[in-house]
Order: C-alpha cells, then sequence, then structure tokens
C-alpha cells in the first residue's frame, strides 16, 4: 500500500491522493513526469523531490519515516509491507486503572509464538521487551493499555501502534472486541461470555486460593484475545482495500496457521465465580 500512498508528503491530503489515483497516478513509478497536466502546481514539487525520500525509506525497512508521515487515520497502511513486525498485545488488571489498579498478566503474539507476562513472576521484564517491539496492534490499546503500561512502569514507550478499535469502525465493525468478533463470525469456544470483569475475579481467585487452574484461566482467555487480533487486523485492512484502483491485488490472506492456546479454560470454576461473586456482566 505504501508504493501507491502520497498523502504522506508534503502538501498532499488524502484528498488530493485520491484525485491523482483517479487520473491514474496510483504508483509511485506514476508520478515521474508531467501528467499532461493531471497533477497539481502545488503538489508537483512533493511528487518528484520528496519520493526519493519514500523509496530510500522503503528500501531500507525505515517503518518510522511513514509513520511521522502519514495522518493518523492512515497509519493501517503500514500493516501489509511490515506485518512481519507486528506484535499483538492485551493486557489483564485488576481494575479500570483506579487507587492501586495493577496488570496482572500480558500477552502477546508475534505471528509465530506466545509469551506471557505475569505479576510475581516475570511482569518486570516487559518494559525490556516492549522497547524491542516496532509496530504493536491492540485493541483499544490507546485509551487504556498503553496507558496503564505507561503509568505501572514509570516510562513511556514508542512503537508504532495500530490501535484496531477506530480502524474497525472505520469500515463499519463497531463495539467492544467480543461484539467486533462476533460480527466477523470468531468463535471463543468455552470462553464464550467471559470478559474483563471475569478476569479480574479469575485474578482474585489466583490470588485468594493459589488455584493454578484459575491463573491457566485468566491466561486461556487473555491469549485468545491476543489471537483473535491477528485475523481481526488482517480483515479491516482488506476492507480498507475495497474500492480502490489496486485494492485487489494488496490483499493479505488469513494466517496459514494459529497456534493454539497451550492454556485451558476451567468453565467449571468460571460458573463457581460467576455465582459466588453474583457476577453481574461486564464492566
Amino acid at each position: 500500500m505504501l508504493e501507491h500512498t502520497f498523502c504522506h508528503l508534503p502538501g498532499i491530503s488524502v484528498r488530493s491522493e485520491r484525485s491523482l489515483w483517479a487520473a491514474g497516478i496510483t504508483h509511485w513509478d506514476d508520478a515521474e513526469g508531467d501528467h499532461n497536466g493531471f497533477v497539481d502546481e502545488r503538489i508537483r514539487p512533493a511528487l518528484h523531490e520528496h519520493l526519493a525520500h519514500s523509496r530510500r525509506a522503503m528500501s531500507s525497512g525505515d517503518m518510522r519515516y511513514f509513520a511521522e508521515s502519514l495522518p493518523q487515520t492512515e497509519l493501517w497502511r503500514l500493516y501489509g509491507p511490515f506485518r512481519e513486525k507486528a506484535v499483538y498485545l492485551d493486557i489483564e488488571t485488576t481494575g479500570m486503572g483506579r487507587g492501586t489498579d495493577h496488570i496482572t498478566t500480558i500477552v502477546v503474539y508475534d505471528g509465530l509464538d506466545l509469551r506471557q507476562f505475569i505479576h510475581g513472576r516475570n511482569l518486570e521484564q516487559f518494559p525490556k521487551y516492549l522497547r524491542t517491539v516496532e509496530l504493536l496492534v491492540t485493541f483499544n490499546g490507546r485509551s487504556f493499555d498503553l496507558p496503564f503500561i505507561q503509568r505501572q512502569f514509570g516510562e513511556s514507550f514508542a512503537p508504532v501502534h495500530l490501535d484496531l478499535r477506530y480502524i474497525l469502525k472505520s469500515v463499519g465493525i463497531q463495539g467492544g472486541l467480543k461484539n467486533c468478533e462476533h460480527q466477523l463470525g470468531l468463535d471463543r469456544g468455552t470462553l464464550e461470555g467471559v470478559d474483563g470483569y471475569m478476569a479480574v475475579l479469575l485474578w482474585r481467585e489466583y490470588r485468594r486460593s493459589k488455584n493454578a487452574r484459575a491463573l491457566e484461566t485468566l491466561l486461556a482467555y487473555n491469549s485468545l484475545d491476543v489471537l483473535n487480533l491477528e485475523p481481526l487486523m488482517i480483515t479491516a485492512h482488506n476492507r480498507k482495500l475495497r474500492g480502490l484502483p489496486f485494492g485487489d491485488e494488496l490483499s493479505l490472506d488469513m494466517p496459514r496457521w494459529q497456534p493454539s492456546s497451550p492454556f485451558e479454560p476451567d468453565a467449571e470454576l468460571v460458573g463457581r465465580l460467576r455465582t459466588r461473586d453474583s457476577y453481574g456482566g461486564p464492566w
């Protein structure tokens, strides 16, 4: 997508870019020459002078160059060419971030492996890991996960960030993560109906009784949240391409395989916690 992109160049808006596409200038290679007057004099310098920088950045894999130049709403375009750098992340906490609330578990998925960070075990290793991440994909991470992470660890992290909540909304898929999954036919199996509030109860049960099954169920839930982000991101990316003159050739395939969670949820335990705590639904 980036080699069809012009709205990262000075003086070229998303609207101007679409005018270029409509005139047949749909790729950087098409931007050479004067195009028989199709290109506005005001944006011609950007095409002829700044595209050279773009070509060098693309050749060297400099994602940051594009991230700093693209409008916020167009950062999704980074996913296709830099998909192999993507890390999918989700956190669970003891609450919504007030007072003494803290992170309980973090699960990340890099397209090959799942990795877990657990409070009281290895959570302190997470900042070092996150500093290695170049492209981060979350759902609602802009409002919740990243501010919580920064507050807990006392430092800012600066990976390029794609928040699926807003990308999905832009293609008509709205609501919370589970609702978006349902709209796209993703099945949660035995974890159907488990949500962020139950994740809090599972952590409390683990800390209270040292019940390993409670922690395993929490990690199963956290892992599924993360594993579902990749198909959601691919779906959102492909829907953003719909109607573009080059959209079909840039559509991404779903992964040929996806690791299953190594954790087995305990449905009976979830039922007991619902009853004992007079569970009343999500926050």
